[in-house]
């Protein structure tokens, strides 16, 4: 062990710092080191917060885990410090024997497409987090489209497609801020399409993402017979993988039931549509005064391996607003290597790595900005697992830091920054449940919470208890 207490800094409050942090907390050296976990928001919690749609409760239903791992009291959480601008990596390495990058990805991976840049063009995690109140995004969105395009078949995807097709009404029941409601129900959509490069048997989404569409009332699920094709790789992976069988069961029943609704005279048709087409690969976002007006497809072919081809046939869509759902991608780190073609931090085993792939000391790297924003919760806590792990092994031969009694509160608070506490979170916690409790809605029940979109309320309210922490 390393001759002073061993003091660990952690960027990003995430599930993959938290998880970070809880390995560190449980480790047999765990009792004699010192955690640290900072963000860059007033509240913890990550892209489960920010990036998750807010009618997925089983989901958010995972920040009640890391509730509990904060929620023990051998973790501090110091929020609404801005690595690279509040606070730098040698203001770190003064304190901390080391520093685990955990910072994710939120930003929207490009789609080099002519027309990318019009006017009704957006990116999905933009989108995402507006309807998830981020505080550093605007209040308002443009919702005057009819037709609205959404490029990629993952759950991001359907996701975007779910609540831009969904009654804003519907979603009262969730933790919707107000101002996202107030902006979907003016929203002038009647017909959201879905477009995936490959089959039915090549989706990246999930079963029960899929199956969650069908949820939305007042919504009909359109699909097209010509798009349901398969090849033999499609039939191997029917064959081998019960979820890829479970979701093509699922779209070939839609397909059958539309076709008997169809015929039914008494079956009258939704206000809302959303369309599910495969085989369509983009080629133009096409528009008429730097506006979307519509996108143009080259309709795919299965090759027989699963990849798709093009047929030449040419296919054009009516749209106002296009959002491309094809992946997020990581935002480089002062001081810190980055690797800009891929969107993440270098690193062997979590070992943050220079130029030369030789391993920095006391650098370390988890989550999405270590392997790219892939896989899920489970990954995650195996990503965490590796990286602590190399960080235990290496622990003897980190180099003391220059301050270690040095407390990077007192620096903040010399630099003015309004920091804000985990108690500072509970207390916003139990303001944002009671906002809900005030919210009367037509049914005669209340709303489980209203999420607070703004800092400035979010650290007012947050700080409310800080002094009793000092």
């Amino acid at each position: 062990m390393t001759e002073q207490t061993p003091r660990i800094a952690i960027i990003g409050s995430g599930p993959a710092g938290v998880y970070a942090a809880d390995l560190l907390s449980r480790s047999e050296e765990g009792e004699d080191i010192a955690i640290d976990l900072f963000d860059r928001y007033p509240a913890p919690f990550g892209l489960i917060r920010y990036g998750v749609a807010p009618d997925h409760p089983r989901i958010k239903g995972i920040v009640k885990a890391l509730h509990k791992v904060i929620d023990r009291g051998r973790i501090r959480f110091i929020g609404n410090v801005d690595y690279g601008t509040d606070l730098s990596l040698d203001d770190l390495q003064r304190r901390y024997h080391a520093v685990i990058f955990a910072t994710g990805a939120i930003g929207d991976a490009e789609l080099n497409l002519p027309g990318i840049a019009l006017e009704g063009s957006f990116g999905a995690a933009d989108f995402v987090s507006w309807y998830d109140g981020h505080p550093d995004y605007p209040r308002s969105w443009p919702l005057d489209a009819q037709q609205i395009a959404v490029l990629g078949n993952g759950n991001v995807a359907l996701d975007v497609a779910r609540i831009l097709s969904k009654h804003a009404d519907d979603l009262l029941t969730t933790e919707i801020p107000e101002n996202v409601y107030q902006g979907l129900r003016s929203s002038a959509v009647t017909d959201v399409h879905v477009f995936g490069r490959r089959g039915p048997a090549q989706v990246k989404f999930t079963p029960l993402e899929l199956r969650e569409l069908s949820h939305s009332r007042d919504v009909d699920i359109i699909l097209y017979e010509e798009d349901f094709e398969f090849d033999e790789a499609s039939d191997a992976l029917i064959k081998s993988s019960n979820q890829v069988k479970t979701m093509v069961s699922t779209l070939t029943n839609w397909l059958l039931e539309q076709e008997e609704r169809q015929s039914d005279p008494q079956v009258h048709p939704a206000s809302r549509r959303l369309h599910l087409h495969f085989l369509h690969s983009p080629v133009e976002i096409t528009g008429e005064d730097g506006e979307v007006t519509g996108i143009h497809f080259e309709r795919q072919q299965l090759d027989g391996s699963g990849n798709a081809r093009g047929t030449g046939e040419q296919l054009e869509y009516e749209v106002q607003a296009v959002y491309r759902a094809v992946g997020y991608f990581g935002s480089p780190l002062a001081e810190v290597p980055f690797d800009a073609d891929r969107g993440v931090i270098p690193h062997r085993g979590g070992r943050v790595i220079d130029a030369d792939g030789e391993p920095i000391s006391g650098l370390y790297a988890t989550g999405w900005i270590k392997r790219g924003p892939v896989g899920l919760i489970g990954h995650t806590k195996s990503d965490a697992a590796e990286t602590i792990g190399n960080l235990l092994e290496d622990l003897d031969q980190l180099t003391d830091p220059e301050a270690p009694d040095a407390d990077v509160v007192e620096l903040l608070q010399e630099r003015g920054v309004q920091r804000t506490s985990w108690d500072g979170w509970l207390a916003l916690d139990a303001h944002e449940q009671s906002l809900g409790a005030e919210h009367q809605l037509a049914d005669g029940s209340t709303r489980e919470r209203v999420k607070v979109v703004s800092r400035e309320e979010m650290v007012e309210i947050s700080r409310a208890l800080q002094e009793a922490t000092r």
